[in-house]
């Protein structure tokens, strides 16, 4: 048997893959690969799935057919030609309970377009996709799904949708004494399944005979609502029991609004991290029947569970994997998480990089030098962490994307993102007017580097609805220190960016920490020797900030020194900026600017060193001070 199977690495595809390598010996799969993601998902999966699964783009093709397995709508078009073009096939394709739209009433196997609105994009696409193949040329069978969630047996899922987006919301509950009388309205109508029980059944139905032109619905015999989930989740979320109900027509203003009371609405649920669709989708008023599924399923015992017996292996994978505050309470933070940093192979990005994997994170080390990220891998192995080398180029927008689709899969996500490679040029201001290439190649690599690899990863944090950056910026930002022009206005550039951005990602629970770092002892400043106005840190002082920004997720990280001159451009303008000028005075350019060979270090007077150390017990009241983090 050959089958043809489109997004057969995704979360039901690759499960659909699996079973039918399983089930028959004789099976061999192609698989359509469309992006890098993909096929780095497909050579990790070729271990455990053998010599009988294929690509498209393999040289071998197949020379016809049995199946053709659609599983993902946005290929509709390309799974119908194929099928065509395959002639003796049965084209599967995979649709949603979504195309009955606001229907009202029982909607039967037999029905499709029966005068229903398609209020969202959602529901268009799913009744778009499933028209294109019903007038199509071609045997086919369809199969509707509810919302698929989690293995009823493990809970695992890859994404965020139906029930989940509630579960925020009860975990925020859960701190209420169990006396708190906990009162629902009966709102919230929707049809859920477990992704195994749409599996079983898929496999089964596409080789039963004889069923050519028939839909099936894999849904549940009856749709769960907010109180069923409540308490399905109650005793595994440790909620207050639930006491009662309230009254229906409470909670129906909520799902009716229209116009200007329904952007307040979207406004304030999105707030809360529950999208304004979700909201739009929560009652579904079509009941939809499945005589012809039972009755094809009934010989192999495969009928869908109770959603009672599984919500709470739903409900421990959430906690445990989805969950965006999960780790606030652990113990050890960062187990188990995916932690990219870029500038890994020297300085901060290397020492963090052990740092993190210290503590139980898996680290995808990013840089240019090849060889010096896996003398980093070796050493972290050596010592029983986990880290993976990626040889990236953060100035390149195509090793960027290849990199992030590599990684994503061979592992999955990726929880954090250290913002760390950089470069820096010490150069007045006077010796530039003819070096314009030294702003552009500095702003390539601190600034539109970080940007590249945050916008990379943002569309699987919205999916995933969780995610942190942590950009190593500079106290300099802060202090406008003198020879730095080139520099400094890049990790302005990357504080204003992260700014913005994390006001618009806040409800994705997507999350930003700046880190002001102090100057750091590291190869990046060593030709400055002696002129160094400030004593360095060391890469591990600076590492200990970075696991702090991951683990507490503070909007910012200072110093005292750069908060002091901080105050003091707001406060005192004049005198600081006379101060700075002073600091260009007795600040000489590098040797290189002046035109001379360079030397390991400054042969004249050390300047005056500006040490500036709190106390303790001062770090600790101005951390109560509100945007301050020392």
């Amino acid at each position: 048997m050959h089958y043809v199977v489109t997004g057969g690495t995704g979360f039901i595809g690759r499960r659909v893959v699996t079973r039918l390598l399983d089930e028959r010996d004789d099976a061999h799969v192609w698989l359509t690969v469309d992006d890098p993601s993909a096929r780095a998902r497909v050579a990790l999966l070729a271990a455990d799935w053998g010599e009988r699964v294929h690509t498209l783009s393999d040289a071998c093709a197949p020379p016809g057919a049995d199946h053709v397995v659609n599983l993902r709508g946005a290929d509709t078009e390309s799974a119908v030609a194929l099928s065509r073009e395959l002639g003796a096939t049965t084209l599967h394709h995979v649709s949603s309970v979504a195309v009955a739209g606001d229907f009202r009433g029982e909607f039967t196997e037999n029905d499709f377009d029966v005068g229903q609105q398609l209020p969202s994009a959602r529901h268009r696409a799913a009744f778009e996709a499933e028209q294109l193949v019903r007038s199509a040329d071609a045997r086919f069978r369809i199969y509707r799904t509810g919302v698929v969630v989690g293995d009823s047996r493990t809970g695992e899922i890859d994404r965020i949708t139906g029930p989940y987006h509630l579960f925020g919301l009860l975990a925020r509950l859960s701190a209420l004494p169990s006396v708190t009388p906990v009162l629902l309205p009966d709102i919230g109508r929707i049809n859920v399944v477990p992704v195994d029980y749409v599996v079983d059944a898929l496999v089964e139905l596409m080789h039963a005979d004889d069923r050519d032109g028939q839909t099936f619905h894999l849904t549940a015999p009856a749709p769960v609502g907010l109180r069923q989930i409540y308490r399905g989740v109650a005793r595994a979320a440790g909620l207050p029991p639930l006491r009662g109900g309230l009254p229906r027509q409470v909670a129906e203003p909520l799902l009716a609004v229209r116009g200007r009371a329904k952007v307040l609405r979207d406004m304030a649920v999105t707030q809360l991290g529950v999208p304004p669709e979700a909201i739009d989708t929560l009652e579904t008023s079509a009941v939809f029947h499945s005589e012809w599924t039972r009755k094809v399923l009934l010989p192999s015992g495969i009928e869908p569970p109770e959603f009672s017996d599984y919500a709470p292996a739903l409900w421990r994978y959430w906690a445990q994997h989805l969950d965006p505050e999960r780790g606030d309470s652990d113990s050890a933070p960062l187990a188990g998480r995916h932690v990219i940093i870029t500038g890994a192979s020297s300085g901060i990005g290397r020492a963090s990089a052990v740092a993190v994997a210290a503590r139980g994170a898996t680290v995808f080390a990013l840089a240019r030098n090849g060889e010096a990220l896996q003398e980093l891998v070796d050493e972290i192995t050596a010592d029983g962490g986990q880290a993976v080398a990626f040889s990236c180029d953060v100035t390149d927008t195509e090793s960027v994307d290849t990199t992030i689709a590599e990684i994503l899969g061979r592992f999955g996500h990726v929880d954090y993102l250290v913002n760390n490679a950089g470069r820096s040029i010490r150069r007045s201001v006077s010796a530039s007017t003819d070096r314009l290439h030294d702003y552009e190649r500095v702003m390539a690599v601190n600034y539109f580097g970080a940007v590249r690899m945050v916008l990379a990863l943002l569309p699987h944090w919205r999916a995933r609805r969780c995610g942190h950056v942590v950009n190593v910026s500079s106290a300099g930002v802060q202090a406008r220190n003198p020879k730095y022009s080139s520099y400094l206005p890049t990790k302005a550039a990357l504080d204003a960016f992260t700014d913005v951005v994390a006001s618009e990602t806040l409800s994705d629970n997507i999350t930003f920490t700046t880190i002001h770092m102090p100057l750091v002892k590291t190869p990046m400043i060593a030709p400055s020797g002696r002129l160094n106005p400030v004593p360095p840190i060391s890469a591990e002082h600076a590492a200990a900030m970075v696991v702090r920004a991951l683990v507490e997720k503070p909007v910012r990280i200072d110093t005292p020194l750069g908060t002091l001159a901080d105050a003091g451009q707001y406060f005192t303008p004049k005198l600081a900026r006379r101060v700075l000028h002073q600091l260009y005075l007795g600040y000489p350019d590098s040797p290189a600017a002046r035109g001379e060979v360079r030397r390991a270090s400054f042969s004249g007077p050390r300047l005056p060193v500006i040490r500036l150390r709190a106390p303790r017990p001062v770090k600790q009241v101005v951390r109560l001070v509100p945007g301050v983090h020392w």
